[in-house]
């Protein structure tokens, strides 16, 4: 940011034409909001094709080169428009489409487009199937929250992606909207997800991933033969996966040389791999990407890969393997100051893995060595056998940035709230606690003490092994976390009140019952996953891991970040645990944004991390404490953010499952849940 400028991006890959691979859609800043824009990669040219007071996020390109947005109002609810590549008039995708929520979009070959819609409260998915621009008809309603994941190329079945462990995991259905399958995710062999259908004409095969026991398998359906399970292709933590596109066939698969392929993005650790399946002959080979953490990857026509890099030292940069013109991202260049490490803390379910970011200047002499892995010989307790590094002065003050979901996890990437902490003098710990991806189903299910306490356990098991380890000292320790992540500071600060100096909750969780009572449908689903019933059939649960129960007990002073439009965390119950507060006597600040809880404009984006960081700078140093070198000017009249949308971290992409176009959430597989949105 240069004075009063700053830029949004959004970490994804280009959406790419399947007719001609040199046409791109994809997202990037225009003037301070997320905007589409359409590439032309031959000749190495954007062109901007929506321009909405509140941005756009939500785009693709199909195989005739239409470029596709979701023309959302401020309260998310909108319709599928188009433009051709090139120019020209804004179109309607289908006409005679209520407006909803988006949970889909699929083009096939011949221009039959399904469109998935949230409608009414929200309960209830639709899907509509008509001809690109003409009028649609519904083919079906279904009354839970469900995704359209794909359509074949020609236009003859549908897939519909419902909660990943119910017995409606994946419905396959005809054009006609009648079912020809309906796959079980909660069975023995565990939860299921729709992936797309392969992009080719000769064949309507469905993608999988399925879970099983501790491991995730790549499967695939077909009408004549049913599920197939892999079990050569199996790993240990989350897989993502895309069909190849081949190369025959003006980019089909089939008659290509490709077979049946697969690539496969594995996150485990907190890092990415590549690999590449080949179905017909059960073979498993690595595409060679640099360590770090790809943010999405896709396989294209020829051979070639585009994939997304980063690592916590720098920000995301697109790559082709074959050397194709990719957009740049607006980011800064270069690398990103501090050092940054990764250590190991145990925990009763096995050791916890924590990103360390250490800022640099005088007076921090290099760290000592940290663990480096999860081995059993480093299962030690907090700091015995480390000391603190030698020479080393006095630890700098730590903020816990706290990841949401709680079906995610922080990894080697990255983050730009990392990057102004650092900068600002601050340590930043980044914990993967139990009920994180990337560390193996069994880790995910780890909730012994309960929802959110374990976590804190974690948090603080953490907290013990810096401060022994010299790295963090007890005075100075703070918490930052959004939505889920949110949810946590505000446990963690009322459960443990005596062991953080300051706390920072965006878009929080902060009353779990009545979270639950106004949130969206696919969450009340999920919290009934994880507390095992209703707030009417489980009340003790809920009350054991609400903030609000703990409000009476914060001691460290908080700053509550909110949305007066968020479907997701709603401002109401965060309005009752502010109240519980003020009749409490606990101090705290709140700063209210008129937006909902996902953002596409940066200049909510940039308030919110000002107003965090001079909080942080206040409560953790103190107003007469120097500054270390690159902290801001402190400022204690920042003024509250006034304009719509709260933009948050960069989002991990997944593959979205379609026959040769397609629009889904961008997630991984298996990252269910609350966003981990970050302002940055």
């Amino acid at each position: 940011m240069t004075g009063s400028r700053y830029q949004v991006y959004l970490a994804a890959l280009p959406e790419v034409c399947a007719a001609d691979p040199a046409l791109m859609a994809f997202t990037a800043d225009a003037d301070g909001r997320c905007e589409v824009f359409a590439w032309d990669a031959a000749t190495g040219r954007a062109r901007q094709v929506t321009d909405r007071p509140g941005g756009t996020l939500h785009g693709t390109i199909d195989r005739d080169a239409n470029v596709w947005w979701f023309d959302e109002d401020a309260h998310g609810e909108g319709r599928w428009r188009f433009q051709p590549f090139h120019g020209g008039p804004d179109l309607p995708g289908l006409t005679g489409v209520p407006q909803g929520t988006p949970r889909g979009l699929a083009v096939s070959d011949d221009g039959t487009v399904a469109i998935g819609l949230g409608v009414g409260d929200g309960r209830t998915t639709t899907v509509h199937l008509g001809r690109r621009g003409g009028s649609a008809r519904e083919v079906t309603r279904v009354d839970q929250h469900a995704t359209l994941s794909g359509i074949t190329a020609t236009a003859g079945l549908l897939a519909i992606s419902g909660p990943a462990g119910s017995a409606h995991a994946v419905t396959v259905l005809g054009t006609d909207g009648t079912p020809r399958a309906v796959l079980s995710g909660s069975g023995a062999h565990g939860r299921l997800w729709s992936l797309g259908f392969a992009p080719t004409a000769e064949r309507d095969e469905l993608l999988l991933v399925r879970e099983d026991d501790d491991r995730y398998l790549l499967a695939s359906w077909c009408p004549e033969t049913g599920i197939r399970t892999y079990a050569w292709c199996a790993f240990d933590s989350e897989i993502t996966a895309r069909w190849y596109p081949g190369e025959g066939s003006g980019g089909r698969q089939g008659g290509g040389g490709e077979g049946r392929s697969v690539l496969i993005r594995e996150d485990r650790h907190g890092r990415s791999t590549l690999h590449r399946a080949r179905l017909d002959t059960g073979t498993l080979t690595r595409v060679p990407t640099p360590p770090g953490s790809l943010l999405d990857a896709a396989p294209r026509v020829g051979g070639d890969v585009h994939y997304l890099w980063t690592d916590t030292a720098h920000p995301p940069r697109m790559h082709s393997t074959a050397g194709t013109a990719l957009p740049a991202l607006g980011t800064v260049p270069g690398r990103v100051p501090g050092d940054h490490r990764d250590l190991w803390t145990p925990t009763p379910d096995g050791p916890v893995h924590t990103w360390l970011s250490l800022p640099e200047g005088p007076g921090l002499d290099e760290p000592q060595d940290l663990d480096e892995g999860p081995g059993l010989d480093e299962r030690r307790g907090p700091g015995k056998g480390r000391g603190p590094g030698k020479g080393r002065g006095t630890p700098p003050p730590v903020v816990f940035l706290v990841h949401g979901g709680p079906a995610d996890h922080d990894r080697d990437a990255y983050d730009g709230v990392v990057h102004s902490l650092v900068a600002s003098g601050f340590a930043v710990a980044r914990v993967n606690y139990r009920g994180s991806t990337g560390y193996g189903p069994r880790w995910r299910r780890a909730f012994g003490a309960g929802v959110g306490l374990t976590q804190v356990e974690d948090l603080v098991a953490v907290r013990a092994d810096l401060i022994g380890r010299g790295l963090a000292r007890p005075d100075a320790v703070g918490l930052w976390g959004t939505s889920w992540g949110g949810y946590l500071t505000l446990l963690a600060l009322g459960t443990r009140p005596g062991l953080w100096q300051a706390g920072v909750a965006v878009k929080p969780v902060a009353d779990g019952v009545a979270a639950y009572r106004t949130t969206t449908p696919a969450l009340r689903t999920l919290d009934e996953r994880l507390y095992g019933g209703t707030p009417d059939e489980v009340p003790e649960a809920y009350a054991r891991s609400s903030p609000i129960q703990y409000a009476s007990r914060v001691r460290a002073p908080l700053l509550v970040v909110a949305a007066t439009r968020d479907a997701k965390c709603p401002p109401g119950q965060v309005r009752g645990y502010l109240a519980a507060l003020r009749a409490a006597g606990a101090r705290h600040e709140s700063m209210w944004l008129d937006s909902g809880h996902d953002g596409y404009e940066g200049g909510d984006h940039v308030a919110v991390l000002r107003r965090a960081v001079v909080f942080l700078d206040r409560e953790l140093r103190g107003p007469r404490a120097p500054r270390a070198p690159g902290a801001p000017y402190r400022d204690p009249k920042t003024p509250p953010a006034d304009r719509r949308g709260d933009s948050g971290r960069a989002r991990t992409a997944a593959a979205a499952g379609t026959g040769t176009a397609g629009h889904t959430e961008r997630r991984t597989a298996h990252a269910e849940g609350h966003h981990p949105q970050r302002p940055a």
